[in-house]
């Protein structure tokens, strides 16, 4: 029988045991440089990692005096944020470094699965680098190669900074193990000055970070080229996209905390890791008032057309990759009717706008014969709503100008009050204000235990086409059945690839305060509650009112949110989606919500 190779020379196998103390359990990593083990300390009886320079390595000095180096370098530093060294010791000729043993996973494996991250984690993860940099700068080292595979993040939330291997000493009689003619770093995080050769101090590392925290954010590095060196040079060349630009909901604080990070001159960046930490921690996350479109969507239909409930799946929609997953849509009999797809933008703003009847400076600025007809209709409708107004006050019937049902008999009350607030806030007001409202093409408000949910329809306002799945938008509502639901397309990560959200909005035969609860059937989950006291649903996400705090769970359950406003259209809206096992393993995350009810 043929025999299996032997190992090679000094190759490290499972159950060794170096220096007469540590037994090798299992090999967790190996970089260009050496090799990761989980041992077992069988002195103190712990686990540990061993970081085992490799054997081809071995006989190069200064390979093996920067390995020795980080040892000692790490040694000195004692930081919660910053992975411990317990130990150095030769083994069979070989450098070897006994750490901290992180449960966890790095940085850069968590965006590879989930590409951007919000930016309250983004905020923590960069405050504890920061410090755990002050740290190493006080102590005499800039680390070089800040980057996400030597950033840390447990399960229980703790983030620490590793791998000082090519750290080097502030003091200018500190030996450099690197050729001046060698970039020491990863290309894509390398500050300007590392780039030009300059000497350096903590502030290469504030930038290195500042793009750690950009691409956190924005899903991608600001600087990209064919080759290493292009992608180095283009930070010497141009400043970042703006992460406003590409993400228009994030902090406005954020965006320019981390831009000055990025700025080319090290005097214009936060000076020490103490300031960038305290910065972090200071901003605002409240997000801007936007118009809801985000800034570099693809080019979108102006008008969708209506969608009946019983239409075919939308179109995938961008930015995420979706794969559609088949279903089967209910009988088109045992639905409600929808309603009509809200407007959309068809051009994206170069810049948010202000919301709620700011208008834009150039228009304010029109004046001529158009404008001089819209404010003589205008007069006119005045008028016309006067006498509605003089009448209804009477006591006459309403005239035909006002395309809505006649009220009831005694429905005209000659000393109610109709300055009053919302329609909601007493009886007399309702009464005598109805009509007003129906004037202005607003929902009549209803008494809640008369309210019923009349349509629903899928919205996907980041999407090509404004929908997603609608035709089966009409299971999600309670029937009882545990099969029946509706369901989102099938998602690459869990938060949909960068949208914003996907959701459903449902509509009430009339504006009214009650609790809406909704079945979640896959977690973990992030679920908000939205609603309109409008005649129709808004077309953008920031015209909707939020109820309440976001839901979030990592099991399935039921969402109940209670609305203390009258509203006739009420939006679900995932903004996280769970695992799904009828989705293939490359799109392999979808939202299901189902027996969704309205209660008083």
């Amino acid at each position: 029988m043929p025999s299996s190779a032997p190992p090679p020379p000094h190759a490290p196998v499972d159950g060794a045991l170096l220096a007469d103390r540590y037994q090798l359990e299992r090999r967790i990593g190996q970089g260009g440089m050496a090799e990761v083990w989980v041992a077992t300390d069988t002195d103190l009886d712990r686990k540990v990692a061993v970081k085992w320079l490799k054997t081809n390595l071995a006989t190069d000095p200064v390979v093996t005096e920067r390995f020795r180096r980080e040892a000692i370098a790490v040694a000195r530093l004692s930081h919660p944020n910053i992975v411990g060294v317990h130990d150095v010791f030769v083994h069979e000729g070989r450098q070897a470094v006994v750490m901290q043993l992180i449960d966890g996973k790095s940085l850069r494996q968590l965006l590879d699965s989930q590409r951007r991250l919000g930016p309250e984690l983004t905020i923590h993860i960069g405050a504890a680098i920061a410090g755990a940099l002050d740290e190493a700068h006080r102590a005499g080292f800039v680390h070089r190669d800040v980057k996400p595979g030597n950033i840390l993040v447990t399960s229980d939330g703790r983030v620490l900074l590793t791998d000082f291997g090519i750290a080097k000493g502030l003091q200018v009689g500190d030996d450099d193990l690197t050729s001046d003619n060698v970039m020491m770093g990863t290309a894509k995080y390398l500050s300007p000055e590392q780039v030009r050769g300059r000497r350096l101090d903590g502030r290469a590392d504030i930038y290195s970070l500042g793009l750690v925290l950009y691409e956190c954010l924005a899903g991608r590095v600001p600087f990209l080229g064919e080759s290493d060196a292009d992608t180095a040079l283009a930070r010497l060349q141009r400043d970042p996209t703006d992460l406003g630009h590409l993400r228009p909901t994030l902090p406005i604080g954020l965006v320019n905390l981390i831009h000055k990070t990025l700025a080319r001159n090290p005097a214009h960046r936060p000076q020490t890791g103490a300031d960038l930490r305290s910065a972090l921690l200071a901003v605002d996350t409240t997000p801007p008032e936007i118009d809801g479109t985000p800034a570099e969507p693809p080019e979108r239909i102006a008008n969708p057309p209506k969608r009946a409930l019983g239409a075919g799946p939308g179109v995938p929609g961008d930015p995420h990759v979706s794969g559609v997953v088949p279903v089967t849509a209910a009988a088109t009999g045992s639905k409600p009717d929808t309603t009509s797809m809200p407007r959309r933008r068809d051009v994206t703003p170069p810049a948010p706008t202000p919301i709620r009847g700011t208008p834009a400076k150039q228009d304010e600025q029109r004046f001529g014969p158009s404008l001089i007809a819209v404010s003589a209709l205008l007069v006119v409708a005045l008028v016309v709503a006067l006498v509605l107004f003089v009448g209804v006050n009477r006591g006459d019937e309403p005239t035909d100008l006002v395309a809505v049902p006649a009220p009831a008999a005694g429905d005209g009350d000659p000393d109610a009050d109709t300055d009053g607030g919302p329609p909601a806030e007493a009886d007399a007001a309702e009464e005598a204000g109805g009509n007003q409202a129906e004037a202005a093409g607003l929902p009549d408000v209803i008494d809640a235990a008369d309210a019923r949910i009349v349509s629903v329809q899928a919205w996907d306002p980041d999407g090509d086409n404004g929908t997603e799945n609608d035709g089966q938008a009409g299971q999600a509502l309670a029937d009882g059945s545990p099969t029946s639901y509706w369901a989102t397309e099938c998602y690459q990560d869990r938060f949909m690839g960068g949208k914003r959200g996907v959701g459903l909005i449902l509509g009430l035969n009339g504006a009214a305060a009650g609790t809406l609860a909704v079945e979640t059937l896959n977690a973990p989950y992030q679920i908000d509650v939205f609603t309109a006291a409008t005649a129709e649903p808004p077309a953008d996400l920031a015209e909707w009112q939020q109820v309440g705090s976001t839901a979030f769970a990592d099991d399935p359950g039921v969402v109940e949110v209670a609305a203390g406003s009258p509203a006739q259209f009420y939006l679900v809206w995932l903004k996280e989606l769970g695992r799904d096992d009828a989705c293939s393993s490359t799109n392999p995350y979808r939202g299901r919500l189902g027996e969704i009810s309205f209660r008083p």
